[in-house]
C-alpha cells in the first residue's frame, strides 16, 4: 500500500513539480517507508521531499508536520516536538500525533496527555486511539489501554491498521502472561514477530527462529535483530546471537541518535562501560521513563546498583509494569537486600 502511495505521488510530482502538498506527503509516506522497511535511505528521500515542499511554500504545516515524524523517527524529539508546535493549527490531529510521540520520549507527561486529549478531541480513530493505549499503558492501566485498542480496532479502514492494532493487543496480553490470548491476537494479525514471541516463550526454539529469521530479512530493524539474537542464545548458538547483536548496532549507527537502545544492548550483550556512556548521553538529552529504566540498568550492570535505584524508581513512577523494566528492578532490588 506504501509503494503504491509513492508511487501515485511521484507519478503527481512529475506532472505538477511545483506541488508544495504532494511534496510533503511524499515526505511522509517516506517516514513510513522507513519505519516499515527500517532503511535510513527512506530518511534521506524524506528530507529531500519535505525540504522541497517548505522551499515551494514556507512554513506550510504539512512539511513541518512531516520534518516532525521524520525527528520522531531520528529520535530528535527535542526537534519533533518543535516542528509540531510550530505546524500546529486548531484542526491539526496530525500535528497533535507528532506532539504526543516526541513529548512522551522526552518525559513531559503532562504535556503529552493535553496533546492526547486534543488528538482525540479531534479525530478519535485509530492513531488517536493506539497513542491512548500506549500513554495508558505507560501509567500501569492496562484495561483502559486494552479497551483504547478495542476502539481503534472498531475504527479501522485497512488490514494494515486492522493488524497493528491487533499486535498492540497480543502484546499487551503477552505481558501480562496471557499467552493464548496473545497467540490469537497475534496469529489474527498475521505477524511473523508474534509468532517468533510465542514458540520462543513455548520453548520451540526451532520454529521460533524461522520466524524471526524471515521477518529480519525482510525488516533488519535493531529491536527485531535483538529479539533473534536472543532467542539464538536461548537455543545455544550464542556465536550467531553475538552477530545480530553487531548488526543491531550497525543499523542504530545507520539511523543514528539512538542511544536509548544502544545501551540496552550493550548492557545486555555487549561491554557495561560502554552502555553506561550511551544511557548518560540519552539521559542528558531527555529524561523519560525510558531513559531512566536504561540508566538504572547501565548502572547495575557496572556493579553500581545503589545508584541504579532512583533511576528505576524514576522508571516506574507512571505505574509502567513493562516486564523487562520490571526485571531490572527486581534485579537492582536483589542486590541491595
Amino acid at each position: 500500500m506504501l509503494e503504491r502511495t509513492v508511487d501515485g505521488l511521484q507519478d503527481k510530482l512529475r506532472r505538477s513539480p511545483k506541488d508544495a502538498e504532494a511534496w510533503a506527503a511524499l515526505g511522509s509516506a517516506y517516514v513510513e517507508m522507513g519505519r516499515a522497511t527500517a532503511q535510513a535511505s527512506y530518511h534521506q528521500r524524506a528530507q529531500g521531499a519535505l525540504d522541497e515542499s517548505l522551499k515551494l511554500k514556507p512554513d506550510n504545516g504539512s512539511a513541518l508536520i512531516g520534518l516532525g515524524a521524520l525527528a520522531n523517527a531520528r529520535h530528535d524529539f527535542t526537534a519533533a516536538r518543535d516542528y509540531a508546535v510550530k505546524a500546529a493549527r486548531p484542526d491539526s490531529a496530525e500535528a497533535q500525533g507528532v506532539l504526543v510521540d516526541a513529548l512522551t520520549q522526552l518525559g513531559d507527561d503532562a504535556g503529552a496527555a493535553v496533546a492526547l486529549q486534543r488528538m482525540l478531541d479531534l479525530r478519535p480513530g485509530v492513531a488517536s486511539f493506539t497513542r491512548a493505549a500506549y500513554h495508558f499503558e505507560l501509567h500501569g492501566r492496562v484495561d483502559d489501554a486494552r479497551d483504547a485498542l478495542r476502539k481503534a480496532l472498531d475504527s479501522v479502514s485497512s488490514s494494515e491498521e486492522e493488524a497493528f492494532c491487533r499486535f498492540q493487543l497480543g502484546e499487551l496480553a503477552f505481558n501480562a502472561g496471557a499467552l493464548d490470548e496473545a497467540a490469537e491476537h497475534y496469529e489474527r494479525a498475521n505477524s511473523l514477530q508474534g509468532r517468533g514471541k510465542m514458540a520462543a516463550a513455548r520453548g520451540r526454539f526451532d520454529e521460533a527462529l524461522g520466524h524471526y529469521r524471515a521477518l529480519v530479512e525482510r525488516t533488519p530493524a535493531p529491536q527485531l535483530l535483538v529479539e533473534y539474537g536472543e532467542v539464538l542464545e536461548k537455543a545455544g548458538r550464542r556465536d550467531e546471537a553475538s552477530a545480530q547483536y553487531s548488526l543491531a548496532m550497525q543499523q542504530l549507527r545507520s539511523f543514528g541518535g539512538d542511544d536509548l537502545t544502544a545501551a540496552l544492548i550493550a548492557a545486555d550483550h555487549g561491554d557495561p562501560a560502554e552502555a553506561l556512556r550511551f544511557a548518560q548521553a540519552e539521559w542528558a538529552k531527555r529524561q523519560s521513563v525510558f531513559t531512566a529504566d536504561a540508566m538504572a540498568w547501565a548502572l547495575h550492570v557496572n556493579k553500581r546498583s545503589a545508584e541504579a535505584l532512583p533511576f528505576s524508581d524514576k522508571a516506574v513512577a507512571l505505574g509502567w509494569q513493562d516486564k523487562t523494566v520490571l526485571r531490572h528492578r527486581d534485579a537492582i532490588q536483589a542486590v541491595l537486600r
